[in-house]
């Protein structure tokens, strides 16, 4: 932990905090996760966008038009969190909503031009973020870890549905 103005005591409790959880998987997980946030956040910047709405983009854009309600099952998200993010995409003009035609209930929603030009550059540098990411793997230990992700995820016991 590097010097951020904390005493040598609280420092040294850090140091043994983290030496006991260091094995546990719930720590090895989120320090993944918090690890490859910052390498997509770092990746993303240019695009204007992050992780959750590339995410959103790339759901849309496979299943156009979509409803905000469709999008939200496939991203495993709540509806709530959905429109937030559906708010901040739309404000960029990356997406654009519109009444469903046969269900004024529903809303649609498609990537616009300006989103698929963001798209596709934001996704090559969120899979070199990645690359890196994995960089300390060779490629078979980096193939095992996506599977046995994959598996956990989406296998047996899995209570959610997500892409």
């Amino acid at each position: 932990m590097g010097d951020i103005g904390l005493t040598e005591e609280v420092q040294q409790l850090f140091a043994v905090v983290e030496a006991n959880f260091r094995g546990h998987l719930g720590y090895l997980l989120k320090h993944a996760q918090l690890r490859m946030a910052e390498l997509s956040e770092e990746a993303l910047a240019p695009y204007g966008i992050n992780g959750r709405e590339l995410a959103v983009l790339l759901v849309l854009a496979g299943h156009e038009p979509a409803s905000q309600h469709q999008a939200a099952q496939r991203l495993g998200i709540d509806r709530t969190t959905m429109v937030a993010l559906l708010d901040t995409l739309e404000s960029k003009g990356l997406v654009s909503r519109h009444p469903h035609p046969h269900d004024r209930r529903r809303n649609v929603v498609e990537v616009t031009e300006a989103g698929r030009d963001t798209l596709r550059p934001a996704t090559v540098a969120s899979d070199e973020a990645e690359r890196k990411f994995l960089a300390p793997l060779n490629s078979q230990a980096a193939q095992h870890l996506r599977d046995a992700l994959q598996y956990i995820v989406t296998g047996p016991g899995s209570e959610t549905s997500t892409f």
